[in-house]
């Protein structure tokens, strides 16, 4: 794969210099929870590639597990993830994550999170492969926008804590294995500048965008997957890419979440013929994990020979419906569905990356000054599949984490700044197609990376983004779209490689070639380092 050492062509001289003590990339909940714990120790920084709210946890609508009853216990929620993980998470930071999970949720209702009550308390629904109601919810069906909400207020006025909007990370400032800030572009001013950080944490989510068909906001592109793999740090199990069982799935829709908790609270899913069919994958029904219903609708499709499935809420209460799914049912109404009484057409999409940038319990990376948080992280917590509602918590206790040992660790004097200049061969194309490359791109991975795999497809995908990266690495440069398309191509190519590797089938990794688990050879990470 070719890997350009930087992908712009300028020298560091000519642009000015901001400081800071702690940069963060991202201004989801990771990014928030990390800069309001790293506020108590030095000067932060917030950069966001969007608009503040443009990102994976707005949009989180099921809710956020933590073990708050009194008929739940923290090793009930350590039992549900580990299972749900099928070998590969780590116990020690799913133990950290459920524990300590409780606290940073408590603290966020103590900070006037308002999340449903039902007689004056707290509301709990049940989610795929939890053994017990732990998910609290917001506004019915808008947790993470209400989590998002608070935490911003926090954000807004702590004056430790600078936002700015509109700035793409096009690289890390690094040597010798030592990260000392990054390479910026404010689209709001269209200037390239440095930041000058002691230390630097990512946090920007996903890479759903990578694939045709996914639920994640066009920000979504793996970005940090990128930049860290040049810095040098190690990826971890980037082939488990969690798809979604049920995206509405209608003509000139975007592919919009429906969430698993409408089956918590007794959706049904039928074919085409009107047939329920769970009951026929698994014990559980509509409850198995996201994995097993996301093949059991796939199955079902080839079955019928249809475009998709049909979620069924037509049994529930009308009432409870409007209460419980305010969010969904506006959306559904919108494209002519009144979810009372009407079916609802879905099929799986790319959702979630439950790899990423290899980190320790402290969110530190392999690079000194180098942290991740959230879903861009691998922590060891959602191992071959994520147990639902895990990820809006991993946000909060890892972000905090991140950030407060980011903080704790700040050297009071200043960095000793190294000269570096950039430099690059760049070809200069009069015609190139950048949109028609990323749609390539996307219906690539879907078609040979997605839901199902085998040996032939991933190495007809790593042909074709191999032979792409030879002029488009070097041809796209000086624009966002340009800069992320880069780190598409380059993200998009560790997942494949990922997901060529591991030769068996577990969890949200299923090989046709491979169909069974392989217990002795790959209850193991698989890890890719440049």
């Amino acid at each position: 794969m070719i890997v350009p050492d930087y992908l712009i062509d300028f020298n560091l001289s000519w642009f000015s210099r901001l400081k800071t003590d702690i940069l963060i990339v991202g201004s989801g909940v990771a990014g928030f929870s990390s800069g309001l714990a790293a506020s108590d120790y030095g000067k932060v920084l917030i950069i966001t590639k969007g608009q503040v709210d443009e990102n994976a946890s707005s949009d989180a609508q099921g809710g956020i597990a933590a073990a708050l009853r009194r008929e739940d216990s923290w090793k009930l929620h350590l039992e549900d993830t580990l299972r749900c993980g099928e070998g590969l998470s780590e116990r020690s930071a799913v133990e950290l994550l459920v524990k300590e999970g409780v606290r940073r949720v408590k603290d966020l209702i103590e900070k006037g999170a308002n999340f449903d009550r039902v007689r004056g308390e707290i509301d709990f629904s049940k989610e795929g492969a939890h053994s017990r109601n732990r998910v609290i919810h917001a506004r019915g069906d808008a947790t993470g926008k209400e989590i998002e909400k608070v935490l911003l207020r926090q954000v807004r006025r702590n004056p430790a804590i600078r936002i700015i909007k509109n700035c793409f990370l096009i690289d890390l400032l690094h040597r010798k294995g030592e990260v000392f800030g990054a390479i910026l572009f404010d689209g709001v001013k269209k200037k390239v500048k440095t930041i000058i950080a002691k230390k630097v944490i990512l946090a920007t989510g996903g890479a759903g965008q990578l694939y045709q068909e996914t639920t994640n906001p066009s920000v979504s592109t793996g970005d940090s997957l990128a930049i860290a793999y040049r810095a040098g740090a190690t990826l971890s199990n980037l082939e488990f890419i969690q798809f979604h069982p049920t995206a509405l799935y209608l003509a000139g829709t975007p592919r919009f979440l429906i969430s698993e908790s409408t089956r918590g609270e007794g959706a049904i899913l039928v074919n085409k013929k009107r047939e329920r069919f769970m009951q026929h994958y698994h014990r559980l029904a509509e409850l198995a994990s996201r994995d097993v219903v996301s093949r059991a609708i796939l199955n079902e499709m080839r079955k019928t020979r249809g475009n998709c499935v049909y979620l069924d809420l037509t049994s529930l209460n009308e009432g409870f419906i409007k209460k419980r799914f305010p969010h969904i049912r506006r959306v559904c109404s919108d494209y002519g569905l009144e979810i009372t009484r009407d079916l609802i057409p879905v099929r799986p999409v790319a959702h979630y990356l439950m790899g990423g940038i290899k980190t320790d319990l402290a969110g530190r990376t392999g690079i000194e000054n180098l942290y991740a948080a959230g879903e861009t992280a691998d922590a060891g917590i959602h191992g071959a599949n994520r147990l639902a509602s895990n990820s809006l918590l991993e946000c909060l206790v890892f972000g905090y984490r991140a950030g407060r040992n980011a903080g704790k660790s700040i050297r009071k004097k200043d960095i000793k700044i190294p000269q570096i200049s950039f430099s690059g061969r760049w070809e200069e194309r009069e015609h190139f197609d950048l949109s028609d490359l990323k749609r390539s791109l996307r219906v690539l991975m879907w078609r040979n990376v997605g839901i199902e795999r085998e040996k032939n497809g991933l190495e007809e995908a790593l042909q074709k983004i191999r032979f792409w990266q030879k002029y488009a690495l070097r041809t796209l440069r000086t624009t966002v779209k340009g800069w992320e398309m880069q780190n598409m191509l380059i993200a998009s190519f560790l997942i494949a490689e990922s997901a060529l590797k591991r030769e068996e089938s577990r969890g949200a990794h299923f090989r046709l070639d491979f169909p069974e688990k392989d217990e002795k050879k790959w209850r193991r990470d698989t890890l890719i380092k440049r």
